[in-house]
């Protein structure tokens, strides 16, 4: 009897609801979850994804992947909210986010004919070197992007254009995988291919930043034709709606918005609290990336030697800057999947860091170098490796080891940002890294500052059902709703002791791979070639 008075009330109730589906289409995995306007998770749903690794340096994907674990992800929180006696006609609007260093060519049916090129790939090294030689001023002027960049997509789209025969015969478009995605759920073919004004500067060249549109000399200099390029939109407009196809697979009703999405970094950068300029952020994902806001470009940042990254926002006039490393969040999947057989456990996660905890700072003294996928700019031939081994190392010491490898990364990005005058005294962490009390402690005492964690550390996906919400009018004022998200769960404070030991072992770290690694790295090179 009192299932049925349940039941009754719930559905009662669920008749004044309004529920949004939100995924994240990530490197590593795709999550599609619905949520209400209370930000109450009614249905979720996580599904892995697969990179091919062709050549020494190349990292491919299977962009077709991300949709079918969108409609399936669509399809499996219908039925979980139909169990629970949820009224799926009540979804409003559908928003999704992507990857913002990545592309797929596409052909005149929109269908893609390339595979999926990220950022982990690194083939177009020489042609980045080549064209960084020309030592131009109008990356850094236009985009606040000093220098070129393999993980960039207009680089990716100059190697597709010269070196794919299919994008040769019959490429229309370039798209991210968010929008491939969007487009499709929404029936569109190349001829309404769209990126959003933020994953528009994911590009990183080939654009205007302050005016969102693709620039002319730029892309004649990159010998890229515009017709290529998507047209740019505002990331909550609405770009169609659902089909009856992907509807009665799906069981969602024809006829859903669909919006433009826009990009995961973005999307985390809101979730972070980065609303306002001169806040810090560690968006601790598969590209571990360290974000600060600011008002626009800063010179003293848009430089070669920064290495730093700029972009625009998913909100009109926001801008940051990111360090990245960019097998960050990789290099712990890659631990645990490949050296420890755990694939796909996450809960081994836990289980490692537990063990971790009892390693004494330093990991006993051993280093890893997280450079799975190639170097950076001061170590174009870095690779990954485990350094300073003996017979007392185990498990949990490689684990810990892994860990610091990402915080002494960025110990090299935030010495940038405080050079500039950029305060970091507080900085909060989100996306899955912000879960390990070990990893957060690690980072505030390698950077020398608070970290803060949020009550609500979804990212980005919780971003995208608030955007969604805004752009079917459900709610009036985005920033608002989005300020309303930052309730402090912890914070930790640095060692002072620990700090002096971490910034004493980067010195000597960073000499090691610059300089004194810098021939073994190219005999190692000629090993793997």
């Amino acid at each position: 009897m009192l299932y049925f008075v349940w039941m009754l009330i719930n559905r009662r109730f669920s008749k004044m609801e309004k529920y949004y589906i939100g995924f994240d289409a990530g490197t590593q995995s795709v999550k599609v979850a619905i949520y209400n306007l209370q930000l109450e998770c009614v249905a979720e749903q996580n599904y892995p994804t697969h990179l091919y690794y062709p050549k020494a340096g190349w990292v491919e994907m299977n962009v077709n992947e991300y949709l079918v674990a969108v409609k399936q992800g669509m399809k499996d929180c219908v039925e979980q909210m139909r169990k629970k006696g949820l009224d799926v006609s009540k979804v409003r609007a559908i928003f999704g986010d992507g990857i913002i260093c990545g592309i797929v060519g596409v052909n005149e049916e929109g269908e893609a004919i390339t595979p999926y090129i990220n950022y982990l790939d690194s083939r177009c090294q020489e042609d980045v070197e080549n064209l960084s030689a020309q030592n131009l001023t109008i990356w850094a002027e236009e985009t606040g992007n000093a220098v070129p960049n393999c993980m960039f997509p207009a680089m990716i789209a100059r190697w597709i254009l010269k070196n794919n025969l299919a994008f040769q015969k019959e490429g229309k478009k370039f798209m991210h995988n968010a929008p491939y995605v969007l487009s499709h759920l929404a029936g569109l073919n190349s001829k309404d291919a769209f990126i959003d004004w933020g994953a528009m500067s994911g590009w990183g060249l080939g654009f205007e930043v302050y005016k969102k549109e693709w620039s002319d000399k730029q892309l004649e200099i990159l010998k890229i034709k515009k017709e290529y390029m998507p047209k740019i939109v505002k990331p909550w407009k609405i770009i169609g709606s659902l089909t009856k196809e992907i509807a009665e697979f799906t069981g969602l009703p024809e006829g859903v918005s669909i919006c433009a999405g826009a990009g995961d970094t973005m999307q985390s950068m809101l979730g972070c609290g980065l609303i306002d300029k001169n806040m810090a952020a560690d968006v601790a994902g598969t590209c571990a990336m360290f974000c600060v806001s600011t008002d626009g470009i800063k010179p003293e940042l848009s430089t070669p030697e920064s290495g730093l990254i700029f972009n625009s926002g998913t909100l009109e006039n926001t801008y940051f800057y990111w360090g990245f490393i960019r097998t960050g969040g990789l290099a712990l999947r890659w631990y645990r999947d490949n050296l420890c057989k755990q694939e796909g456990v996450d809960e081994y996660f836990d289980i490692l860091s537990q063990e971790a905890e009892k390693i004494p700072v330093g990991s006993n003294g051993v280093l890893f170098l997280p450079y799975l996928t190639g170097g950076n700019t001061e170590c174009v031939n870095a690779c990954g490796c485990f350094l300073n081994m003996t017979m007392d190392t185990n498990q949990a010491t490689l684990w810990k080891s892994v860990l610091e490898a990402i915080g002494y990364d960025y110990i090299g990005v935030t010495d940038t940002y405080r050079k500039a005058g950029v305060n970091l005294d507080q900085i909060t962490i989100t996306e899955g890294g912000s879960r390990s009390e070990l990893w957060n402690q690690i980072k505030s005492d390698m950077l020398d500052a608070k970290v803060k964690t949020l009550q609500k550390a979804g990212g980005a996906l919780i971003t995208n059902i608030l955007t969604a919400a805004y752009a079917v009018g459900d709610i009036s004022n985005l920033k608002e709703a989005l300020t309303s998200l930052l309730k402090i769960k912890k914070v930790y404070s640095p060692s002072e002791k620990n700090t002096k030991y971490y910034r004493n072992i980067y010195t000597l770290r960073k000499d090691l791979i610059q300089n004194k690694m810098q021939k073994t790295f190219e005999i190692l090179k000629e090993i793997r070639e």
